[in-house]
């Protein structure tokens, strides 16, 4: 059976610890065949979404990891699935990818996570669906919105919309100081909406990524702790990633929202929780399965892979 990874170019893989390549893994290991190709090389051709794609052997050693196979064109409904796992940012090139992609739904092609469903969750704004489980969060493009908000709360935190990483994340103290400096700089002199949430003292204890896969949540997050004066649990921006159980309130939040999700087409969601709060829902390409297997013993590949052909039956 012909799966099919569209994804980032495979020399930028970090493969320590790159979710897309142990998905990649534990498929071929069951005996599916893998194809590769980048998101530029899906097209629209002969009155049906094709893909310029190559056929891919991960190898267990040597100095290159993959080995690619000449060109193929394609159609998408051929595959018996497709995986779209190139990172953000969301920026019109990804959105005109998703379209692409719907056409290939409508053509039989079965794509993971369905683009429609990527399309109409915006990680930041989604949470607002469910206001009970959220900090205390304002979004606007007004300042003097965010100076209200701050007098309120007193001590928070502003980020734009379209970020990533922890890229763009401050925390504005009590003391309000540079307040409207940095949202003007990040909201670009009001052109930019940015979220203002009330800053959560437990980000301490980390910033928790819980992996939602067919439903089904995965009983392991991994604790992205800020390091030093740093408020980011970001790995990218330094954070230590530490994997542990779900407490009883993460796993009823998680069970919240899990089957929610995977009925409009999200099957692998990274929710974010710091607390029982959240703060994120991710549905480009979720990551952590590395560092949660090799952590927990918890085998993340193989649930998602038998999650997968589950969903496939």
């Amino acid at each position: 059976m012909d799966f099919l990874f569209i994804a980032d170019p495979l020399e930028s893989f970090k493969i320590s610890k790159d979710s897309t390549l142990s998905m990649m893994r534990v498929a071929q290991e069951a005996g599916h065949r893998l194809w590769f190709c980048e998101a530029r090389n899906v097209l629209w051709r002969g009155n049906a979404v094709v893909a310029d794609c190559q056929s891919l052997a991960i190898k267990p050693s040597g100095t290159s990891w993959f080995e690619l196979g000449p060109i193929e064109a394609r159609n998408l409904n051929t595959f018996l699935a497709v995986f779209m796992r190139t990172d953000p940012p969301f920026n019109i090139e990804y959105l005109n990818t998703t379209w692409l992609l719907s056409a290939a739904v409508r053509q039989g092609a079965k794509v993971f996570n369905n683009p429609a469903a990527i399309r109409d969750h915006s990680e930041k704004l989604s949470i607002t669906e469910f206001p009970s489980l959220i900090p205390p969060t304002l979004v606007t493009r007004e300042l003097s919105a965010v100076e209200a908000f701050h007098q309120e709360h007193r001590d928070i935190v502003i980020k734009p919309l379209d970020g990533m990483g922890g890229m763009g994340v401050f925390r504005v103290g009590p003391d309000g100081l540079n307040l409207a400096s940095i949202v003007e700089t990040l909201g670009e002199n009001g052109a930019r909406t940015l979220m203002v949430q009330r800053f959560l003292p437990e980000i301490a204890q980390g910033d928790k990524r819980v992996l939602l896969i067919g439903g089904e949540v995965v009983p392991f997050a991994l604790a992205r702790i800020p390091q030093g004066t740093e408020i980011r649990g970001n790995l990218a921006a330094g954070g230590k990633g530490v994997a542990m159980s779900l407490s009883d309130s993460e796993m009823k939040v998680a069970k919240q929202l899990a089957p929610i999700l995977n009925e409009r087409g999200l099957f692998l969601v990274g929710l974010d929780l710091i607390g029982s709060y959240v703060t994120e829902i991710n549905v480009t390409s979720p990551t952590c399965f590395v560092e949660i297997t090799e952590q927990s013993g918890f085998d993340v590949p193989q649930f998602w892979l038998k999650a997968l052909e589950k969903a496939l039956v």
